[in-house]
């Protein structure tokens, strides 16, 4: 198996456990911060009706939010972060990146009618500047790329996932966390900030999102196996860092 069976799934029941793992994703993070959750969606209750095939409409319109918001941002996530790394990994994955995003949107389209659900513009090289260049060219391992990669993107992500299902960001973390991430990973600040740092190390959990994708589709996939460990060691480089 590989990553290409994800292009086998089809219906709302087929992504139920895609749903779940993000949400927990989102609750993790998010109780890892400390931030406002009194409102955070009963994510098991859209979890169950993906699973039992209900229909759309007979789910909350918070609940069909946030299964929305978690499979639009999946959907329009992998194209921009593929145009951080090498053109060889782009070119490689670009055919089953569109065709997944394709996917996602079809599921995550009965979900957000009657409601005003909007799509994360993830950034790309050419809007993150550093130093009047993309941030991506001043480095040159795959390694480094991919980790600056996800600092920004997961970031977005997170937060569009997290507002959307109820949870409170403060825009100011979020801001100095860009900042911050752009000038640290590519070699401009020698390290991030005590609380910007605990909150890339609670977003670099998605390693826990990469393994358990994998698990539950029954993957055994090479490429989630790589991203895995690159975003675990990272990870743990940060936790390592807060504990000090």
């Amino acid at each position: 198996m590989s990553v290409l069976s994800l292009l086998r799934l089809h219906t709302a029941a087929d992504f139920a456990d895609w749903y779940r793992i993000g949400a927990e994703y989102v609750d993790g993070v998010a109780d890892e911060m400390g931030f406002d959750t009194a409102e955070f969606v009963d994510y098991q209750a859209g979890v169950e009706a993906m699973r039992n095939g209900r229909p759309p409409a007979s789910v909350s319109p918070a609940v069909r939010r946030s299964i929305a918001a978690d499979l639009l941002a999946d959907a329009v996530f992998s194209e921009p972060f593929c145009e951080w790394l090498p053109l060889w990994y782009e070119v490689s994955l670009l055919g089953p990146v569109r065709y997944c995003e394709y996917r996602l949107r079809q599921v995550a389209d009965p979900y957000c009618r009657g409601l005003s659900v909007s799509v994360p513009r993830f950034s790309r090289p050419a809007n993150a500047l550093v130093d009047g260049r993309p941030a991506p060219t001043h480095l040159t391992g795959f390694r480094e790329r991919f980790v600056l990669a996800d600092a920004i993107l997961h970031l977005k992500w997170f937060v569009h996932v997290a507002r959307e299902s109820g949870i409170v960001v403060p825009q100011e973390l979020v801001d100095r966390t860009r900042k911050e991430s752009l000038a640290c990973y590519t070699g401009h600040r020698e390290s991030l900030s005590p609380r910007v740092r605990r909150f890339q190390a609670a977003l670099f959990a998605d390693d826990a999102w990469v393994r358990e994708i994998d698990a539950a589709y029954g993957l055994d996939s090479t490429l989630f196996g790589l991203w895995e460990r690159l975003l675990r060691a990272e990870r743990e480089r940060l936790e390592a860092a807060t504990q000090r």
